[in-house]
């Protein structure tokens, strides 16, 4: 039987070594790039309704006035969206919801008040392992198992929207995620609808506001900032 040289060993190490790393960079790169889904489309208006159609599209008549009390329905979706780094490669992750509860009050062109809640543990990204890391050490959605938006100042859109058109207005009011409470401020956009009318945002969130430490671990590094979703459908309350 031949003997393998050291020198042969040195080169099957080698050799070995860099496959080991060309699986480590490429396997991740073809993955993401080619075999993994791109991440959905930002919650807008323009998104197709989860559930019974509720679009003034429908061919349904909406409701002549906005004026009263509403609640989130059926078709509403709530969820935060953050880039990544996995293995040196950039991803959006993305999860999501249909655990929404909320309500609001409308006085004229003007929502005086409102607030709605995320189910926190009921949110779904593509992948379990990170749905197992956001449930756990990073949320701890069993200590703080809600997202919660309340609306602290009017929010006036100047007009009700007629049809298919879209208005907008300025939301200020209190977030509180991870047991930690910050002002916040962002743009609404609303719609009416069939059976009511849909409103969509998206909050910037830093997370150290929120006591919530960024994955960095295993390959996988997670930006400071990222996006609260929503996409809310309100009917008569």
């Amino acid at each position: 039987m031949a003997r393998t040289t050291p020198r042969r060993w040195k080169r099957w190490l080698i050799v070995g070594v860099a496959a080991a790393a060309l699986v480590g960079v490429g396997g991740p790169y073809v993955y993401i790039n080619y075999v993994q889904d791109d991440p959905p489309a930002a919650l807008s208006l323009d998104s197709p309704p989860n559930g019974p159609e509720t679009t003034s599209g429908s061919g349904e008549q909406a409701p002549e006035g906005v004026e009263g009390a509403w609640r989130v329905g059926s078709g509403s979706q709530a969820g935060y969206r953050v880039d990544e780094v996995l293995f040196g490669q950039n991803v959006t992750a993305v999860g999501r919801t249909e655990e929404v509860t909320g309500e609001l009050e409308i006085e004229g062109t003007r929502a005086v008040s409102g607030s709605f809640t995320v189910d926190l543990a009921s949110v779904r990204s593509d992948s379990d392992q990170r749905d197992g890391q956001f449930r756990g050490r990073i949320m701890n959605t069993e200590r703080y198992p809600n997202a919660v938006f309340e609306l602290t100042e009017p929010v006036d859109f100047g007009s009700v929207p007629d049809g298919s058109e879209q208005v907008t207005g300025e939301a200020t009011g209190d977030l509180t995620i991870h047991g930690e409470t910050n002002s916040v401020t962002f743009d609404l956009n609303a719609q009416r609808a069939a059976d009511g009318f849909r409103v969509n945002g998206s909050i910037p969130v830093t997370f150290a506001d929120y006591g919530v430490d960024a994955p960095n671990f295993g390959g996988i590094a997670v930006e400071d900032e990222g996006t609260v979703e929503f996409l809310l459908a309100f009917s008569p309350g």
